[in-house]
């Protein structure tokens, strides 16, 4: 008899066991192959120089634009003194460039103010000759041949002085043009100064190496005393933002959708009650990313089943716990 009370008791502990893995199963999708994640910043220079500060320790959580290394300023505060001085010299010359177009505008004006008084005299001349040659034809005897050779002399005098007139006028205008594209070159030398000094104003600011964001600082390779490179990684940036990876069975897959609610046991906080959300589900599974991934199609084929990646966000991490990517948790999502 206490061998049938004994093998009864089993049976009914079975069932119920059974009965409350079956109801959980319906309203439960697990997994414990989990984990929390992010992205982890690689800090860099983006100049060279020497490392002369390092203001802040392995695992120190930093706030977003805080000095995490500082390179020797010194010869980036040479290089902007020497580019404002090179900006202040092309000022200069465009300086003295546009004050040349005024000189040069004034020679053409003063060049046209002689062509037009040149062609007046010459016109003149002109009508005085032909006022000669009008009484020379009318009265040979009129007019000496000497009075009227001197007329056309000066006429002659004054068709010299205009072309000569009128060649000033063009070369007081080629003037004023290369004095004009004296200041377009001395513009451009200006806006070529002005970036150079942009970029050694960038320069010198980038000699503070800061957070792009908030986190805590690990892998910290830099020292006081190092000459440090553009990419170099100095140190590594874990920010604040996580989630958690869950790699769900293909099988389960019909069953989780985008807005779910998770609860989350994490293996380094087993006493906090974490909960989250499903956000989003990878289109293919781990192995489809992998470096060499499978081909099915050569050789023996064994089928396995397959687990996609689900992404689940946290609604509050838990205070007073140590967190960090790669750290194992097991979620359970309700599916109704």
């Amino acid at each position: 008899m206490i061998k049938i009370a004994a093998a009864a008791l089993i049976v009914l502990v079975a069932i119920v066991a059974g009965v409350l893995v079956w109801r959980y199963e319906s309203h439960f999708v697990g997994t414990d192959d989990a984990f929390i994640a992010t992205r982890i910043a690689a800090v860099s220079p983006r100049v060279s120089g020497q490392v002369i500060a390092v203001p802040v320790v392995d695992n120190e959580k930093v706030a977003a634009g805080q000095v995490l290394v500082q390179i020797d300023p010194t010869p980036f505060r040479v290089a902007l003194r020497q580019a404002l001085a090179a900006e202040q010299l092309a000022q200069t010359g465009l300086g003295q460039a546009r004050a040349n177009v005024s000189v040069a505008r004034a020679a053409v004006e003063q060049a046209r103010a002689a062509y037009i008084s040149t062609q007046a005299q010459t016109a003149n001349a002109l009508a005085n000759l032909h006022r000669y040659l009008f009484l020379r034809r009318r009265n040979i005897k009129a007019l000496a041949r000497t009075q009227l050779d001197q007329v056309e002399a000066a006429a002659r005098s004054a068709k010299a002085q205009l072309r000569v007139a009128h060649e000033k006028v063009a070369g007081a205008q080629a003037g004023l043009e290369a004095a004009q594209a004296a200041v377009a070159g001395a513009m451009a030398r200006v806006t070529s100064a002005r970036a150079q000094v942009a970029a050694a104003r960038l320069d010198l600011n980038y000699t503070s190496v800061r957070a792009a964001e908030a986190g805590h600082v690990t892998k910290k390779f830099v020292a006081i005393g190092n000459y440090v490179s553009p990419g170099q990684e100095l140190m590594a940036l874990v920010p604040l933002q996580m989630w958690v990876t869950a790699n769900v069975k293909e099988t389960d897959l019909y069953l989780i959708h985008p807005g779910q609610r998770v609860s989350i046991h994490i293996d380094a906080c087993p006493n906090a009650t974490v909960h989250g959300t499903v956000q989003s589900i990878q289109r293919g599974s781990g192995v489809a990313f992998d470096l060499l991934p499978p081909q099915n199609a050569t050789g023996n084929y064994v089928k396995v089943v397959q687990r996609v990646p689900v992404r689940i966000t946290f609604d509050a991490l838990p205070s007073g716990c140590v967190l960090g990517p790669g750290m194992s948790v097991e979620p359970e999502i309700r599916i109704n």
